[in-house]
């Protein structure tokens, strides 16, 4: 895409922003003058069909992939198995059978089980086609049925009235061919309305055990190995309305499972406008949240429908008496702030095996210090003082090696407890085999997200994802709504074991005296083999940086600089690709808008 092209589809969109772009062209602010297009295009309607249109390349894959296979010393054997089932029209069928004889991609076969309502079908010109014997209006046993039916070395369920494009099988095919291991392939999806216009695309992440557990991103466009699917255990039936879903979560989490490959292409199509009676939205919940309640009720947890159908896990509190929390805090003065995050704490908290530092770096306002001395009477409070130049990292390393508590919760002075279960949440996450830290959910005073996970890249240096998104919206496919792995939480509020802490040697007093401080122990701790990970369910308000002030500051832009300067070097942030966050998306903004 050049200049012009995006000046001109931005014109009719936001005169205004467009001749600020042009007169930043002209005046030779290139890179001003692109943002200033890009702000528009990615935040509008029509950015995916941009995308499309710039980015996805379509032609050019089908007019090389000929070649490409050509060339393949082998090519692995693919099953689509399709389901037709009760209340989809057979027009609609025939629809998506025609789309599949126009795959570039030649080994594979058409398996298709059949409803009780189904019609006789004529055999359709693809390279192989077989009717599975019987007919059934369970879904999972009819993709089960198409499993024993079909001959290919891996199967691709096609969901109720989904396509698939040409391009489809011969992406899924390349990237078997690159990680021949792999038990599971899995891609981006959209929707398509009954006219053939792509909407609502979902670009997913890399594989993250715990945001599958929350919701089902895989089975909608997913490649198994058919060998491995044929292995699993008979499904309870109780569980046969997620039973794709069951299988995936049983694949996926078995100690042996092999890898879980993300393919980063749009490769399946769901109705915008589903027509199949297949159930309500409750009844497809209810069916999922009783797959995962049973998958993890050996694990000691409990399952239950989450916020905009997402299914909620709750991982058990360690036995009583619980662990000793360390809550650290560094303070200069602002009395009020300070006096409401520690009544939060003391006061508002439900988990309630919890000690008090607190570090005075240098207050000299009357009203703290007077406060001070009276809170230090509270045998659940200890008060540390150091007078320096303000250094986040040796202010909380200071108070860590005081704690007396397994676990340190690094707090900001500006947090509000707004929630009693915000420890709890957290202390569930963080007392579980092979987590690091682990971050909640914070917002603003009008309770729009001020963070929601760190995604490392933004900016080519780290950002929170979700920024600004207000806290009763959905957002991009709920994602700051549920638990996740993610490379790094902040340190505003974070709690991790104290001895993962040491292992990794605390905050970097002298790299990051203030800014990237807590991204550089995530990404030590995710070095180390720990999984970092946010907990939406501990909700705070921050009063964001009300006591140190801004980076931007002219009194700290140098010092802000020379940390992001180092982050850089040492962590490559610059060229980063976070495996949370897709390729197709912008990474010049917190918010999850399409990279046009």
């Amino acid at each position: 895409m050049n200049f012009y092209s995006a000046l001109l589809r931005t014109l009719p969109r936001n005169p205004a922003r467009a001749g600020e772009a042009l007169y930043w062209h002209i005046t030779g602010k290139k890179v001003r003058a692109r943002n200033r297009l890009r702000a528009v295009l990615s935040e509008s309607s029509h950015a995916y069909r941009d995308w499309i249109l710039w980015r996805e390349h379509l032609e050019d894959t089908l007019a090389r992939a000929p070649a490409v296979i050509e060339s393949w010393p082998e090519r692995p054997r693919l099953s689509v198995v399709l389901y037709h089932p009760p209340g989809e029209p057979i027009a609609r069928l025939e629809k998506r059978i025609a789309a599949l004889e126009a795959v570039v991609y030649g080994d594979w076969e058409l398996v298709l089980a059949q409803s009780r309502e189904t019609p006789n079908i004529q055999a359709p010109d693809v390279p192989r086609f077989t009717l599975v014997p019987g007919r059934t209006d369970n879904p999972y046993k009819a993709m089960h049925l198409g499993l024993q039916a079909a001959t290919g070395d891996y199967v691709l369920p096609l969901g109720p009235e989904a396509t698939l494009p040409p391009h489809a099988l011969y992406r899924f095919a390349k990237a078997v061919l690159k990680n021949p291991d792999a038990d599971v392939f899995y891609a981006d999806e959209d929707t398509m309305t009954p006219r053939g216009k792509r909407e609502t695309p979902w670009f997913k992440p890399q594989f993250n055990p715990e945001l599958f557990l929350a919701q089902d991103y895989l089975s909608g466009a997913c490649l198994i190995r058919r060998e491995t699917a044929l292995a699993q255990p008979p499904l309870h039936p109780a569980l046969s309305e997620a039973g794709l879903y069951a299988m995936l979560l049983d694949i996926t989490r078995q100690p042996d499972a092999k890898k879980v490959v993300h393919v980063p292409h749009v490769l399946v199509h769901q109705p915008a406008t589903p027509t199949a009676t297949l159930g309500s939205e409750a009844d497809e919940i209810a069916a999922r949240t009783a797959v995962v309640a049973h998958h993890v009720a050996p694990l000691g947890a409990q399952a239950q429908p989450g916020p905009f159908g997402t299914i909620s896990v709750e991982w058990p509190l360690p036995e009583l008496p619980r662990p000793l929390v360390s809550v650290i805090i560094p303070t200069r003065d602002h009395a009020a702030l300070l006096r409401i995050c520690v009544t939060g704490v003391l006061n508002g908290t439900r988990y309630r095996n919890v000690e008090i530092i607190i570090v005075d770096n240098g207050s000299r306002d009357p009203e703290t210090l007077d406060y001070l001395r009276r809170v230090s009477a509270n045998p659940r409070i200890t008060i540390l003082h150091d007078d320096g130049p303000f250094n986040f990292s040796r202010l909380n390393n200071l108070a860590a090696r005081a704690a007396n508590g397994d676990y340190l919760c690094l707090l900001n002075n500006d947090i509000e407890v707004i929630d009693e279960v915000w420890l709890s949440a957290l202390m569930r996450q963080a007392t579980r085999p092979g987590v690091g830290a682990v971050g909640a959910k914070l917002l603003y005073d009008d309770h729009s997200i001020q963070h929601a996970g760190v995604i490392i890249g933004l900016g080519q240096a780290a950002g929170h994802a979700h920024r600004f998104l207000k806290n009763s919206e959905p957002g991009y496919f709920a994602r700051a709504h549920v638990p996740h792995y993610v490379s790094a939480v902040t340190g505003a509020c974070l709690v991790v074991e104290k001895a993962k802490f040491w292992e990794v040697g605390g905050l970097d007093e002298e790299g990051f005296a203030v800014a990237f401080n807590d991204v550089d122990l995530c990404l030590k701790l995710q070095a180390a083999g720990y999984r970092n990970l946010y907990e939406p369910r501990s909700v705070l308000i921050h009063h964001e940086s009300k006591s140190r002030g801004k980076d931007f500051r002219a009194d700290n832009l140098e010092r802000y600089m020379r940390e992001l300067a180092l982050l850089q070097q040492r962590w490559g942030t610059a060229t980063y690709r976070d495996p949370l966050h897709h390729r197709a998306l912008d990474r010049s903004v917190e918010a999850y808008h399409i990279a046009t």
